[in-house]
């Protein structure tokens, strides 16, 4: 065939395009069988401790301000949405999982405009693939926070950005800030980007003064919706308790720097990422490939730039911001470095391909495999084992004490007092503790006579051997910055307490126990026999 017959079917294949709709269906199709054993899951740590509760508490009062849990002051976007969905399909783990899922195959969709936008096809449908798999994206698919939701909106913002659309970028940003309030760290980030390039005189993405300055317009719907909320509650950004855990307690200068450190890890190396990014980088040592006599183009220039601002600032901010140093919280960013990535490697590497397809495959290990050190259970299918250590643990102690008084802590705490959430069938009588340390043990038998049983768990994976473990320092470092403590392992738990464990399961790193108190198993000895007739 003629070069020149050859040149036009690439270009032909190169401008034929699917319909956004089409793909969106496709892509929820694939994401919806991925997650298909997970969907009737009960809720997990922060959906039981605040998301699903505030969206319940909208659907039965028509309240934006949460009234059976303390206010976060999070944005009300994302819980109404899944307030739309219960009152439309009805109120069950299925259709809560459901529902998220179309947020995620939503915000695939804009990975996939976006990356079509400054690259091309090929780095596009291999950036969102990437995406849909990385373990913490593919986690937070299907689980009711408020943190994907985010992430995909201000990846439509950013298309809408790049394809100099101001209008609609204050759109998407907009709904990003009201689906989470941190979300309006990306057009601040791109406005200051915007100034800086006017200083320089370096022409800029949006084509005019006014659409710089449309970049600040998100700030009006959030400052309306703080203020709705210091009108109804007298605070502005959630309790006191919320706001000294996240933003007073974080403000040491040595906290700022480790959380800056681990999220640099977390935005290039967290659990695969680091074969993607270290990838790039020994491809950038090689010459660009060429096509026709001519190299395969680059994302341009002024757009890494943009990307990168967006990165910068989401990586100072959430180091200086946030009581829990969660991966999810880097959600916004991640698209941007795989898709800057798998594009250096298209544009350099010959076997880009199955480069990308080995990060695919260790990405997909990631979902299982846990990794050598401490991590949040959210992150990777870890939080499914969890789910279910908690499932039979709580049905056991709801069939043989159904009249107990339990101990134990959050969120387990919430779990047994809250039968919408999945757990229990009716409401069981709790005392709660802080968490399960020995120091909490031991105080706990100055009032064993208010218990009846103990419902101990792990508030942590631990693996058997952690890569930082024989390290003092970084533990008293995690001790004292971020909370961290050691559980007390369930048999020590009932020695302390004094009473005997009489149930116990343990899996990939994560446990849970049952300690039933000394007079309970002396009632049951005494208890008289009826005689069979």
């Amino acid at each position: 065939m003629p070069k020149g017959a050859i040149a036009k079917l690439k270009t032909a294949r190169q401008s034929l395009g699917f319909h956004p709709a089409l793909v969106f269906v496709f892509i929820f199709a694939v994401i919806f069988v991925l997650h298909a054993p997970l969907l009737r899951l009960p809720y997990f740590w922060d959906e039981a401790g605040y998301y699903v509760p505030a969206a319940r508490d909208l659907l039965l009062t028509g309240s934006l301000i949460p009234r059976s849990t303390p206010s976060n002051a999070h944005p009300p976007l994302v819980m109404a949405y899944l307030a739309l969905w219960w009152k439309l399909a009805g109120y069950t783990p299925l259709v809560t999982r459901t529902a998220m899922l179309l947020i995620a195959a939503f915000s695939l969709l804009g990975v996939f405009r976006l990356a079509r936008r400054v690259a091309n096809e090929e780095v596009a449908i291999a950036s969102t693939l990437c995406t849909a798999l990385y373990p913490v994206f593919f986690a937070q698919s299907s689980l009711a926070h408020v943190d994907l939701a985010a992430a995909g909106l201000i990846a439509w913002g950013l298309s809408a950005y790049v394809d100099e659309h101001p209008g609609a970028t204050a759109f998407w940003f907009s709904c990003a800030a009201l689906a989470k309030e941190t979300a309006i760290l990306a057009p601040l980030a791109l406005f200051a980007w915007e100034c800086c390039r006017a200083l320089l005189r370096l022409r800029s993405l949006p084509s005019s003064g006014r659409a710089k300055f449309l970049l600040l317009l998100p700030l009006i719907p959030l400052t309306a919706w703080y203020a709705f909320h210091y009108f109804r509650t007298g605070y502005i950004f959630g309790n006191p308790e919320f706001f000294r855990y996240n933003v007073q307690a974080t403000l040491h200068p040595l906290r700022i720097l480790l959380a800056l450190l681990i999220r640099l890890w977390q935005t290039f190396g967290y659990l695969g990422l680091s074969l993607l990014t270290l990838g790039a980088q020994f491809a950038m040592w090689r010459t660009p490939l060429q096509e026709n006599g001519v190299e395969r183009p680059r994302i341009s220039l002024e757009v890494q730039y943009a990307f990168l601002a967006v990165i910068a600032v989401y990586i100072a901010a959430m180091a200086v911001l946030g009581g829990a140093v969660l991966a999810r919280y880097l959600l916004p960013v991640i698209p941007l470095v795989i898709i800057v990535c798998v594009s250096t490697l298209w544009r350099r590497a010959r076997l880009w391909l199955p480069v990308v397809t080995v990060v695919a495959l260790a990405f997909i290990w990631g979902w299982f495999v846990n990794p050598p050190y401490g991590f949040s259970p959210e992150d990777n299918l870890a939080y499914r084992d969890y789910i279910r250590l908690h499932q039979r643990a709580e049905s056991f102690l709801e069939a043989r004490y159904p009249m107990a008084r339990v101990l134990t802590a959050w969120p387990a705490s919430d779990e047994l007092m809250r039968p919408y959430l999945g757990y229990v069938t009716r409401p069981v009588r709790v005392i709660q503790i802080e968490n399960f340390t020995a120091e909490q043990m031991i105080s706990a038998t100055d009032f064993r006579s208010n218990f009846d049983v103990a419902l101990v768990f792990s508030t942590k994976y631990e693996p058997r051997h952690s890569l930082l473990e024989r390290w003092q320092t970084w533990q008293r470092w995690k001790t004292r910055f971020f909370g961290y403590y050691r559980d007390v392992p369930s048999a020590a738990a009932a020695q302390i307490l004094g009473g005997q464990l009489v149930y116990t399961e343990l899996r990939n790193g994560q446990w849970v126990g049952v300690v039933e108190m000394e007079r309970v198993i002396e009632a049951r000895k005494t208890k008289p026999h009826r005689a069979i007739k």
